[in-house]
């Protein structure tokens, strides 16, 4: 697995038959009713709005996510690391007043936060909200960086391409995540990034506005996956 394709906080960043009723519940819609009693945080960003649902089975991120969007942390950073068909990702403090051209992605508030996994529950799907993290080899707790997060754009993939993948993660892994099939369908028909599932914490999911997420992903970038002309967060707010 090339490691260019983790969201990081620096730069090195069994097949089995499945129920048709696990067929069924994968392919619903993660939002909805299921998220209509989260805590909503709304960005608006220099290329539309976009609105993400915090989950509340993952309170050490949700409380800390409020945190830092009610003191304004968020407001006017980039997001400055962009890669086509897979994520896109902001929360570098440092981006606030960056150069252009200058290399972000080190920057953070000063700690992070013990690791919240709840796979399968939580898992890559499109429009995935999750944190940022250091490698393996630094970070073998998988701890979360406490303010940078990515969201999940992804690909769809196929049966081969999933089975594969659940092979790597296993080994890369050392055997402590094994992928779950019972998410191959929506990987097949939405898309997403599979090959981090059980690694990062998922946290929330974007439940207006994954136009403008998709639209991010597809900007030109240059060689460090920094887009060209900034992508910025004008201001994030929570709907009290």
């Amino acid at each position: 697995m090339n490691t260019s394709m983790k969201p990081q906080t620096s730069r090195p960043l069994f097949r089995r038959c499945i129920p048709l009723l696990l067929w069924l519940v994968a392919l619903l819609p993660a939002s909805g009713a299921v998220t209509d009693s989260l805590t909503r945080v709304r960005f608006e960003t220099t290329m539309g709005n976009f609105v993400i649902a915090l989950y509340n089975d993952t309170p050490l991120h949700r409380d800390n996510f409020l945190k830092l969007v009610r003191e304004g942390y968020y407001d006017g950073l980039l997001f400055h690391r962009v890669i086509r068909h897979f994520m896109v990702q902001a929360g570098d403090p440092d981006s606030r007043s960056a150069s252009p051209g200058q290399l972000l992605g080190e920057g953070g508030p000063g700690y992070t936060l013990p690791a919240e996994i709840r796979y399968p529950a939580h898992y890559h799907r499109r429009g995935a909200v999750a944190a940022a993290r250091e490698g393996d080899d630094v970070n073998p707790e998988w701890r979360s960086s406490g303010s940078q997060f990515y969201v999940v754009w992804g690909q769809r993939f196929t049966d081969g391409q999933l089975a594969a993948l659940a092979g790597d993660v296993y080994e890369l892994t050392q055997g402590k995540v094994e992928l779950d099939p019972s998410l191959d369908p929506v990987y097949r028909a939405t898309g997403g990034a599979p090959h981090l599932d059980g690694q990062y914490t998922v946290f929330g999911e974007v439940v207006e506005g994954l136009d403008v997420i998709e639209a991010m992903q597809a900007v030109e970038t240059n060689a460090d996956d920094r887009p060209i002309t900034d992508v910025r967060i004008v201001r994030a707010t929570v709907a009290e």
